[in-house]
């Protein structure tokens, strides 16, 4: 019984490590700041006591990724974060403004963490193959082609699932952008 977690943590490692790193290596200053930050998340994952209770494993991982980005972000002053981005393919909504507003302003380091947990909540209203394509697509680079290999779905199911995960985040997080340029 004991391997059982073992073995479900280790494939979760060799799943995600790679595309959980280059995530938080795009977030943080140096390679050292994101080797730390991914041993945290896996440390933070071995210490949950059943890991079969985790619904959704890649958010789960990225949003403990991003808490553990944050917190570093309160520890130091990022030289960059126009990675940390949204923006649609139409490039009419996008989160950079938020994202690289004045970093030493409290009120910006909130409004990024509001950012992230209101991304974070809107994702998980998505139906899950629309948050799947989402999520691998921008959190995890890969390529939409690579998707539909990985799935067996056909290229053009993959690019719908996610224009309307797009289309469906634009909206949701729409009232959060007018709020951030109204105040």
């Amino acid at each position: 019984m004991a391997d059982k977690p073992k073995q479900s943590i280790v494939k979760t490692i060799t799943d995600y490590s790679k595309g959980l790193f280059s995530f938080i290596r795009g977030r943080v200053r140096t390679e050292e700041d994101a080797e730390d930050i991914l041993q945290d998340v896996w440390y933070q994952l071995s210490n949950v006591v059943d890991i079969d209770d985790i619904e959704q494993m890649s958010g789960w991982l990225y949003r403990v990724a991003r808490n553990k980005i944050i917190d570093n972000y309160r520890k130091k002053t990022p030289e960059a974060l126009e990675d940390m981005g949204y923006e649609d393919e139409d490039s009419e909504f996008n989160f950079n403004d938020i994202l690289l507003a004045d970093d030493d302003d409290p009120e910006s380091v909130y409004l990024k963490e509001l950012f992230w947990q209101e991304l974070f909540v809107a994702l998980d209203e998505l139906p899950e193959a629309q948050r799947n394509v989402f999520v691998w697509n921008e959190l995890e680079d890969k390529t939409l082609q690579q998707i539909a290999n990985e799935t067996g779905d056909n290229l053009k199911t993959i690019i719908s699932r996610k224009g309307y995960a797009v289309k469906y985040l634009r909206l949701r997080l729409e009232t959060f952008y007018n709020d951030f340029l109204n105040s």
